[in-house]
């Protein structure tokens, strides 16, 4: 009974954070969701060609976020340590916590301005590097046509890229502060909007060119600059987030940036490791023809849906386990793993009882039913659903493992696990099953499963006992300061 109430007052205090950011998630996903459904549309080759390009946006996309993942839970830290030493010196009763809270600010803004910096750079580079990727398309076994039109549509994502950096730098910033609120709003405007913009772009309305499938990249880059101005602003009206929002970059101290980049490059490579998985998987799926990859690119994206779950609890553990430490509260740090995963569960199990009653309304948005054309991709998408419905969970397991790592900063624990998680087990799976031994995309996806399954195991266990580690060697370090 006292581990079911314990448990209940951890969930909630986990939720508290994590449903905002999970909410958060689920309406910016609403965006390429969007994106999707508005290229089913326009038919089954721009599914196609729109779905290619969006995998290569979101792998160097989520890259980036990798980048300046850390400055929540650097951010956070800073502010839990100020909270105690104002404790420890009596500073609430005589009203001294100035001078710690002034250090804590100082912290926070040298934290913010390093990170719109390298958000500045990873932008740039990623958006040339998406245009060349782009390029190289058909030399990647695309079909040519398919791969002719994604290199437009890549071309019109290419200039979102930096604001949509700069707007992850400052939501780790109010993450970190423990004021996210502000980001649901500003996301479920952006989903009207980038409706309406894409429906205008698509059909030239409004006076505005009409540019087929490049005006859904259009209109998604004009969206994450428009987001991110809001969520500046929404920050500035802030008192107790706009004197702490530095975002002369330019100004950035290099040892910041070196720190974060330190503890960043790992997250990204980890984050990049994963994207990229999906991304081969999307490749190989290419193989088997445009139906194959129109649904491999329908169901991808319910997965991604249910995925801004996973990391909304990911960020909101990640960001607590960072707090607990700075608290030296070790045994709250450790029940956070456990809360995590059993919302996680519950999620996902739910979801996956939908996929299986009603496949048919699931998949709606993405194909006709009674266009000839789209029964190919939606009889293969049905077909993937019942193993997406399992594989999701592991998924989610996984990225929380990731997050719960990023807490206690190991940040290189979580690349090298990934590697052979996704790469050493699960891509070799995927192939072997794919087409040695089953000759169809439902074996690429059953080696994701197995390649999700195993990174999830191994990422866990690796928090257990590196907590242990840290839990046994406090005492020693508090003897140590005596």
């Amino acid at each position: 009974m006292q581990q079911l109430t314990t448990l209940a007052r951890d969930s909630r205090a986990l939720t508290a954070l994590a449903v905002p950011l999970a909410l958060t998630q689920l309406a910016q996903v609403a965006l390429t969701t969007t994106d999707t459904i508005m290229m089913g549309v326009l038919g089954t080759e721009a599914l196609a060609a729109g779905g290619l390009a969006l995998v290569i946006f979101n792998q160097l996309r989520t890259m980036g976020v990798g980048l300046v993942t850390s400055v929540g839970n650097q951010v956070a830290a800073a502010a839990a340590r100020a909270e105690r030493g104002a404790e420890e010196t009596g500073a609430k009763e005589t009203g001294a916590a100035s001078e710690p809270a002034t250090g804590a600010d100082h912290e926070v803004r040298g934290l913010v301005r390093a990170a719109m910096a390298v958000a500045t750079l990873a932008g740039l580079a990623g958006a040339v590097l998406m245009v060349l990727i782009g390029q190289a398309a058909t030399w990647l076994g695309q079909d040519a046509t398919v791969a002719h039109r994604a290199q437009g549509m890549l071309a019109a994502l290419a200039p979102g890229l930096v604001p949509c950096l700069w707007f992850q730098a400052v939501r780790q910033f109010t993450v970190g502060m423990r004021r996210p609120q502000a980001l649901l709003q500003i996301t479920l405007a952006s989903v009207a909007v980038n409706a309406a913009l894409n429906w205008a772009f698509i059909h030239g309305t409004w006076g505005l060119p009409r540019l087929g499938l490049t005006g859904i990249g259009v209109a998604t880059s004009s969206v994450y600059l428009l987001s991110f101005l809001a969520l500046y602003a929404s920050a500035r009206r802030d008192p107790h987030l706009a004197p702490l929002l530095s975002l002369d970059f330019w100004r950035a101290d290099p040892a910041t940036v070196r720190r974060l980049l330190g503890l960043g490059t790992p997250i990204a490579a980890t984050y990049g490791s994963e994207a990229g998985f999906f991304s081969v998987t999307a490749l190989l799926a290419g193989s088997f023809g445009p139906a194959a990859l129109a649904a491999h690119t329908a169901v991808n994206q319910l997965v991604y849906i249910v995925f801004q779950v996973a990391v909304g609890l990911s960020h909101a553990a990640s960001i607590n386990v960072s707090r607990e430490l700075a608290l030296g509260e070790h045994a709250a740090a450790r029940r956070i793993k456990n809360t995590a995963l059993a919302c996680g569960a519950a999620v996902t199990t739910l979801v996956g009882l939908v996929y299986l009653t009603v496949p048919d309304l699931v998949l709606r948005p993405y194909f006709d039913p009674d266009a000839p054309a789209d029964q190919q991709g939606l009889t293969i998408a049905t077909s993937l659903l019942v193993m997406v419905a399992v594989l999701q969970l592991f998924d989610c397991a996984q990225n929380i493992g990731v997050g719960l790592l990023r807490g206690l900063d190991d940040t290189k624990s979580g690349f090298r696990i990934t590697l052979i998680g996704y790469w050493a087990v699960g891509l070799p799976s995927a192939w072997l099953l794919a087409y040695p031994l089953g000759g169809d995309i439902r074996g690429l996806w059953f080696g994701l499963l197995i390649g999700l399954a195993t990174t999830a195991a191994l990422l866990l266990r690796r928090y257990s006992r590196s907590l242990a580690a840290k839990a046994a060697a406090a005492p020693a370090a508090v003897s140590a300061g005596a």
